[in-house]
């Protein structure tokens, strides 16, 4: 068999929140929201992406907006191929062999049960893949951090997206012991929600809590004690009010929530041979993804574990592109169709 040709192939990050393309030799060629626009009398697609998520609280009774992915798992199968495939298209577009299929790589989390695998698989054939192959979500972002995943030695990686918080420590190119909790970025606008609703009587949507926890969301104590006017609907009257919130009051919100994730860390830890703990607490633990961006995050996960923290300087894209740079074991897969269908030894 001859060799194959990279330069069709795709990595694809699948995620709860956004969906990012990587083309081998162009990088990330398409960073979008995870969202679909439905007409429900029709069946139609209305938008995908950036144009479907400005649709989100803002849409007529006959458009329904859908996050297909939910938890880091597809939660509905046809819209989650139609946004697939939309993409696929879009990233490939400006190629001269746009026509030909390309074959995908596409990150799923540790956790994931053998049938939502098949699901993601299936999914990206649907799309238009010639053939497609699963990698773990914390391997992929620790190739992308650009940790030495194949080396003797102890790596750990805290990957925290809008669905799911992936804990890993890997050695030799493989996962030696993982975590994964469904408590990550969405699971934070949600605390913030409820917050706001249970003090304030108010209402806001999940854009609002989203730039809340990005302006003055923190985690841990607060030392500067700033201030946000937001907007939403009075429970009680049913009319529009503003009302001022502190980082003191979003960083309570949200303690539940990183402390899970620390809880994660903690465990993850437990598990691990001592030979790597050493090696972790040489080199310190790397964290990737959107929830990594959380204001004193990595300072709270060392000052629980003793141990250096660090963000990793792409977070955003970390696992895209460990995805994409793992675009060669398609090669190795395909002449070698007896292997483990995932390219980490878990």
């Amino acid at each position: 068999m001859g060799r194959l040709s990279l330069s069709q192939d795709l990595g694809i990050d699948l995620g709860t929140a956004n969906t990012l393309v990587f083309i081998k030799g162009k990088g990330v060629v398409l960073r979008e929201p995870s969202v679909v626009a439905k007409n429900i009398e029709t069946g139609e697609i209305e938008a995908v992406g950036s144009s479907a998520r400005n649709m989100i609280g803002r849409t007529p009774g006959n458009i329904s907006v859908i996050r297909p992915m939910k938890d880091g798992v597809i939660a509905d199968y046809d819209t989650t191929a139609i946004m697939m495939k939309y993409y696929i298209k879009k990233a490939m577009k400006s190629r001269s062999f746009f026509a030909k299929k390309p074959n995908v790589m596409v990150c799923v989390p540790s956790g994931i049960t053998m049938v939502e695998e098949r699901a993601v698989i299936d999914a990206s054939k649907q799309a238009g893949a010639k053939d497609a192959f699963p990698i773990a979500e914390p391997f992929a972002a620790a190739i992308g951090a650009g940790l030495p995943v194949w080396e003797p030695t102890g790596s750990m990686i805290i990957d925290i997206g809008g669905g799911t918080t992936e804990v890993a420590v890997i050695s030799l190119g493989g996962i030696v012991t993982s975590m994964s909790i469904r408590t990550a970025g969405d699971d934070m606008d949600e605390a913030i929600i409820q917050f706001i609703r249970k003090n304030y009587n108010l209402m806001v949507g999940e854009r609002t809590a989203e730039s809340i926890k990005i302006d003055i969301g923190m985690a841990g104590e607060v030392k500067e004690n700033t201030e946000m006017d937001i907007r939403g609907r009075d429970l009680l009257t049913g009319l529009p009010k503003t009302i001022t919130i502190t980082a003191k009051e979003i960083a309570e919100a949200l303690y539940d929530s990183v402390e899970a994730i620390v809880e994660a860390v903690k465990n993850t830890l437990e598990k691990t041979p001592p030979e790597l703990s050493a090696d972790i607490m040489d080199r310190g633990i790397v964290l990737s993804g959107g929830g990594s961006l959380l204001k004193n995050l990595d300072k709270v996960i060392s000052d629980e574990t003793k141990m250096p923290v660090f963000v990793t300087d792409n977070p955003l894209d970390s696992v895209a592109i460990g995805t994409g740079k793992s675009l060669e074991y398609i090669q190795h897969f395909r002449s070698n169709p007896n292997v483990s269908s995932r390219p980490t030894v878990e």
